[in-house]
């Protein structure tokens, strides 16, 4: 009764979308007012970022039964969004997904596909993994046609999507589908992995990718830090997060996290925190140019907030976890060519072959193009040779392999202390939206 009653109420209380481009000088300004209800955050905050927005500034208030929350948005040169069309779909796609009433928890981004296999891999990190998983893939006569790999403290996770290379469609026999996660998993398993390598196969109907990287990377506990010899530690102080708990009054905690600038950060926070089961009631985010600070007041879905010491320590690990995961950690290749089976194959055998190793690739086609992303660094950690890198652009073509983005030439977040409650007196002396508003300088 209670769950028709809410859905009752969401269908009688339409989400409302402003967006406003008078409203603030060097950006465009949406506010999304909504019945409350678990994980709306996430929805709004996942379809700014799937539309490659850049959420420069946000407002977030959901104490009671309702969501106010405004977010400061440009797009990818750093522009308001003056296109009416691309006005009216963000305004349709944050209607929809907020006055959307799942029958399932956890269900937050399912998209629903009948073109595509989903392969969710899981295991220990090592040089050449990637090269011998598209190998296998190739072997197979299975097409990638998208894929997101990540790496992080040791661990590595993967979802990929691939079709059949004779029907260019889902792949269904279940003969094949197990032979696959067999050798997959053998893959995996290649070195004394002291964790078990994983291997989930479906089709159709698969999750969000990038929270579905989030989840398969937290169930595999890569916010616990281990050390591995020969291999760069990553720096202390500045470079890494800097995460602070308190708790106020014994009715929120309060989560301060400062560290460097990068798209998608935001949606990488909140989906950690909502995965976890977290409500987040107020909060804010400020960007700068090369640093953000975000600040929550949170409790857990029970309605109360951190309460020891075990699960502050566990918080704080997970949400350095998440903002690291997608940490544009070394240097960024970019291939832009004809796709073909064994693409893939080639182009990481040949990175494995010159000792590279691949931290990060997003990979992608569309109208027969490849168009993917690497960031790649040495066996150990360190930056790539000049040299090197030459050779294999030269090996692969100039034209196909181009250097993007070198992160060791970018300027570095200056240091700064933060201040637990840097924020306290002026955001939330009393629990109101309207006080929260009123709040427009930082330092």
């Amino acid at each position: 009764m209670d769950d028709e009653f809410a859905k009752l109420i969401r269908r009688v209380n339409q989400p409302r979308v402003v967006i406003d481009n008078n409203a603030c000088e060097d950006a465009t300004v949406i506010q999304v007012d909504s019945v409350n209800k678990h994980g709306i955050l996430l929805e709004v905050v996942q379809v700014l970022t799937d539309m490659n927005l850049t959420i420069t500034k946000a407002y977030i208030s959901s104490d009671g039964g309702w969501f106010m929350d405004v977010f400061n948005v440009v797009d990818n040169d750093g522009n308001k969004i003056r296109d009416k069309q691309v006005i009216d779909y963000i305004q349709s796609r944050i209607e929809t997904s907020a006055g959307f009433v799942s029958s399932r928890r956890g269900t937050v981004g399912v998209m629903p596909s009948e073109e595509h296999t989903s392969i969710e891999l899981a295991g220990t990190d090592r040089p050449g993994l990637l090269s011998e998983v598209c190998a296998v893939l190739a072997d197979l006569r299975c097409n990638v046609v998208n894929a997101e790999i990540w790496t992080h403290n040791a661990r590595a996770a993967a979802v990929v999507h691939v079709t059949d290379d004779s029907t260019g469609c889902a792949i269904n026999d279940p003969k094949r589908l197990s032979t696959m996660k067999e050798l997959l998993c053998n893959v995996l398993k290649g070195s004394n992995d002291l964790k078990t390598a994983k291997t989930m196969l479906s089709a159709p109907g698969v999750m969000h990718r990038e929270r579905r990287l989030h989840q398969i990377m937290f169930a595999d506990r890569d916010y616990e830090r281990v050390e591995r010899a020969g291999v760069r530690e990553v720096e202390e102080g500045s470079s890494r997060p800097q995460v602070t708990l308190l708790n106020i009054e014994k009715d929120y905690t309060v989560i301060t996290m400062r560290s460097k600038d990068r798209p998608k950060l935001l949606f990488d926070i909140v989906c950690t925190l909502t995965d976890m089961q977290y409500v987040v009631f107020h909060g804010m985010v400020n960007t700068g140019k090369v640093e953000a600070y975000q600040e929550f007041y949170i409790r857990h879905v029970d309605g109360l907030p951190i309460s020891s010491e075990a699960e502050r320590v566990r918080v704080i690990q997970c949400l350095e976890a998440a903002i690291e995961r997608r940490g544009s950690e070394g240097l960024e290749l970019e291939l832009c060519t004809e796709d073909r089976l064994g693409l893939l194959s080639d182009i990481t055998r040949i990175f494995r072959e010159n000792s590279l190793c691949i931290k990060r690739a997003l990979i992608s086609t569309k109208g027969g193009k490849a168009n993917d992303t690497f960031y790649v660094t040495d066996v150990t950690g360190n930056p790539v040779d000049p040299k090197i890198i030459n050779s294999i652009c030269a090996q692969i073509g100039h034209n196909a392999l181009q250097v993007k983005h070198n992160p060791s030439l970018a300027p570095k977040p200056p240091h700064q202390e933060t201040t637990m409650g840097h924020f306290f007196g002026n955001l939330f002396k009393a629990r109101t939206f309207q006080n929260f508003k009123l709040v427009r300088s930082y330092s």
